[in-house]
């Protein structure tokens, strides 16, 4: 595959990849866990000269992680990690993916055993407008869930409530809580003060 890049590579059009890209320290090993294409790992390779591995189940992202110069490991998330030593990474990186595993908890609890810290992107099925679409009678589809109910990867969705609620079982410290929305600023305010209602989507930075 004969693929050219430029910048537009490492500017990284989803809010959320851009605020983990912005977070990251400079020369981290960083594992990212449905890594996609490998844009998030070729910005953070390029720009803090991190050392990254991505694991990927799509054989087509896969193709693209190579163009990029990505390593990829081809591995489901649902099998076991067991090949990642504990302690290996300071970041493993879960973005938009903890709704289309089957053990969100066991995930969870494998980031931490590989990795320092936890960033994990959540999309929040608690927004206000898949609540006004539930009202309504139908399963939300917007703009971070454009795909119909019968014809999505999401088999756990869940609010950012819900996510925090997993992590206090867990005895998982949710160290940093970035709420996102892609709408203005007066519901970007909102989003602050009550994520789970106004926040399409959150960062969650966590540890032991």
């Amino acid at each position: 595959m004969n693929v050219k890049f430029n910048n537009n590579e490492i500017q990284l059009q989803r809010s959320d990849l851009a605020a983990i890209r912005d977070m990251i320290p400079e020369g981290a090993h960083i594992l990212d866990l449905g890594c996609g294409s490998g844009r998030l790992l070729y910005a953070l390779k390029t720009l803090k000269r991190a050392k990254v591995m991505g694991v990927e189940n799509d054989q087509q992202k896969i193709l693209e992680c190579a163009a990029r110069g990505i390593p990829v490991i081809h591995a489901s998330l649902d099998a076991a990690l067991t090949d990642f030593r504990d302690g290996s990474y300071d970041y493993v990186i879960l973005s938009r993916t903890i709704q289309s595993v089957q053990r969100p908890d066991i995930i969870l609890n494998e980031m931490l055993r590989i990795g320092e810290r936890g960033i994990v992107s959540y999309m929040n099925f608690g927004h206000i407008n898949a609540r006004i679409q539930m009202l309504f009678g139908h399963m939300p589809v917007n703009r971070n869930l454009p795909l119909p109910w019968y014809n999505t990867p999401t088999i756990r969705p869940g609010t950012a409530s819900d996510f925090k609620d997993l992590c206090k079982t867990l005895k998982i410290k949710i160290c940093r809580e970035i709420p996102l929305t892609n709408e203005g600023d007066y519901l970007r305010r909102l989003a602050v003060l009550w994520p789970n209602l106004f926040a399409s989507n959150s960062i969650f930075v966590i540890s032991k």
